[in-house]
Parts: structure tokens; sequence; C-alpha cells
């Protein structure tokens, strides 16, 4: 949705409230919605810049549902099931991530996700050694700040 120009979004708007309709002016149409349809959409608000947020008339349509990390036992199943290592790695991975996620709003826009993780992982399942696929596909894409680097790559040799 974020990716849609804002002057083409508002196209929805009489699918997605009261109207439960989508009129399609070309062809002189007015598409009613089945009783059970539903629209869902995703996006992370802050993530991109502001040119790229939702307009709040559209926002205003939606019900919204915080989303967080899993767990860190979830995120190691993940990681352990996606990524095929072992639990013992992939709980080191989770906490190298926990570490970067206090790091947001202090050096870091967002901190390591469970898909990089699962990337690392990958690597290591790879035989690709911790410390080289931590730096590949958790430090690096993260950040060109070299403290900050630094900083990560600390964590990772903390538990690799």
């Amino acid at each position: 949705m974020v990716e849609a120009r804002q002057d083409t979004t508002v196209v929805i708007h009489p699918l997605t409230d009261h109207r439960r309709n989508l009129p399609l002016e070309k062809k002189g149409e007015l598409v009613t919605a089945h009783p059970d349809f539903q629209l869902v959409i995703s996006y992370n608000p802050g993530y991109q810049s502001l040119m790229k947020d939702l307009k709040q008339s559209t926002k205003q349509r939606f019900g919204a549902m915080d989303f967080d990390y899993p767990e860190a036992k979830i995120e190691t199943e993940i990681v352990v099931h996606e990524g095929s290592v072992d639990a013992r790695t992939a709980d080191k991975l989770v906490q190298v991530a926990q570490r970067s996620r206090n790091l947001k709003g202090h050096g870091l826009d967002e901190g390591m996700s469970t898909r990089l993780l699962v990337y690392a992982a990958q690597l290591i399942g790879k035989g690709i050694d911790a410390q080289s696929a931590c730096r590949m596909a958790l430090v690096r894409p993260l950040t060109d700040d070299l403290d900050m680097r630094d900083t990560l790559d600390a964590a990772v040799n903390t538990y690799f």
C-alpha cells in the first residue's frame, strides 16, 4: 500500500468503508464486495520515508495491530527450522539480534530481523564460520557506520 501513489490509494476508500463497493469509472461499473470480503494490509509505519507513509484517510479505514519480534524461545525455534542449524547456534544468533535491537534509535534505524538471522544460519549451515556469516548477513546489511559495525561485531564475538 505504501508503494502506491497516494492519489491512487483513495480508489479503495469506498471499498473499505460502509459503502463496501469499488467504482470502476472507466467501465462505468460499481462492484459490490461480497459480505465475507476483507482487505488486510501490512506496512511498517516510520520504516520508510514520510513520503511513503499512508494517508490518514486511508489509515482510518483499517483496524491496527502492533507486532514485535517473537519472544526469544520462539525466534530460536524459527531460526532452527528455517535456517537448518542446531538450537545452540540459533540461540546465539537470537542473542546477538537482541543486542542489536537495543541499539534501535541509538545509532541504528532497525535491529536485526528474524529474516537476517535465518540468512546467517543458512550460511553457517553451508560451512561458513559463524563470525563471518554474522558479519555478512547480520552486521554489514544494517549499517555503514564503522563505529556501529564495531559495536555489532563485538556482540557477534561475544557469542561466537
